[in-house]
Formats: C-alpha cells, structure tokens, sequence
C-alpha cells in the first residue's frame, strides 16, 4: 500500500476573467504521504489557493488527475465529494470560522455528530484533542471569551475530530503574533505526525516552513521544490 495520501497528477486549472482565460495551475504534481508535513510557500496570485481547494475536492480540475488515499475521484459526483471532505479531508483557515454561539467543546464535537458518532463518542474525542492542546479549562468557553491563538487551537481541534487522512491549512498562523504563532504551530505539528496525517500547510512564515518536512513553490502553474 502506498504511503502517499494525497496525489495530484497534471493538474490544470484556469479561470475566465472578462473575455480573457487565466491559466493558474498548468500540469502540476504533487504528492504529500503519511505523516508528512509540507510547506506551499508561494507569493499571492501564484495558485496556492487554486491548488489547496483542488486539494480539497472543492473545486475540479479542468485537467489532471487526484487521488485521495490511492483512490481516483476523477468521476466522483458532489454528493461523493461532500462525504469525503467531511471524513477524510481536514481544513484549517487563517480565520477560525467557530460558530459563535457554541463553545470550544461544541465546535469539535459538531463535524462528529454530523459524520455520524455518537455524542458520548464525539465528546470524549472533542475532549482528548483539547486536552492535548492545552485546552482542557476552557472547554466550555465561547469563541468570544477566548484569545486568538485558543481559537485557532479549537479551529485544529476541529479539523482533525474526524480522523482525516489529509489536512488542509491555508495560513493558519497568519492572524498571529509570533510567540501564539509558535505556540499553535508546535500543537499541530505534534497532532499530525502523532496521528499519522498528511498535511499541506500554506503559510508566508518562512521560519514555520524551515519545520516542516518539505518546501515547495508555484512557479509558472507548477510545483516544485523550494
């Protein structure tokens, strides 16, 4: 069995902007295994986000070619889509995106009591990733009664309630200062390889990139090494 979780071959991926056609991502590849950390440091307008929403199964390619834990999604209708992102994809944004109006423990078990556990299951696991990131007093805080790096804590929580294979970040440190930056970091490091995840993790911070297995780039609509 291979040990790549995510594989994008040949991706293509273009927008129409006025009468003119952008090509963003023009045959890239790309293959992240599991517990893998990479890095995709790009400048803005590069293709990062073209690349992780691909990544993501929330935007097709007009070309090319994804495989999600060796499996090919070519043909895979949205519905199918949908119920792979919630069990097998984790995402994490440089916002957190909590509901307001549920606390830090809510957050974590709610993607759970949709896939289908139990809320007895969904809680224990909500308050073991917590737990472990520090968070076991502030379970029942809303967002608004915690700092920034603690949301964002909660947002990791979140995406890896599930047990994904792949995760997703797109600037997750971005709205930090550098010592919460380094503090939310080392937590989701330390989740991911324990857990045996493969992450992409978009991110300007050249320091967090230098801790992370792989570097890599956009150049001209392709990937490479950086």
């Amino acid at each position: 069995m291979s040990d790549a979780v995510l594989t994008l071959s040949a991706i293509k991926r273009g927008y129409r902007e006025g009468p003119a056609r952008v090509e963003v991502l023009k045959g890239a590849d790309l293959s992240i295994n599991r517990g893998e950390m990479v890095a995709l440091v790009a400048p803005s307008g590069a293709g990062k986000s073209t690349l992780l929403h691909v990544a993501g199964l929330l935007e097709k390619p007009d070309a090319g070619d994804v495989h999600i834990e060796g499996k090919l999604l070519g043909d895979i209708d949205e519905a199918g889509r949908t119920a792979l992102r919630r069990s097998t994809i984790g995402f994490i944004y440089q916002f957190h995106h909590l509901l307001p109006e549920f606390t830090a423990l809510e957050n974590v078990v709610m993607p759970q009591l949709i896939r289908g556990f139990s809320k007895r299951e969904a809680e224990v696991r909500g308050r073991e990733l917590l737990g472990v990131l520090g968070l076991e007093p502030r379970l029942n805080h809303r967002p608004a009664e915690l700092s920034g790096g603690e949301q964002q804590r909660v947002a990791i929580a979140r995406a890896l309630a599930n047990g994904p294979a792949l995760l997703l970040a797109d600037e997750p440190t971005g709205n930090l200062d550098p010592k919460t930056s380094d503090t939310v970091f080392s937590a989701l490091s330390a989740l991911v390889r324990g857990a045996g995840v493969g992450a992409l993790v978009a991110t300007h911070n050249l320091e967090l990139a230098g801790r992370m297995d792989r570097r890599v780039t956009i150049v001209d609509g392709l990937v490479v090494p950086l």
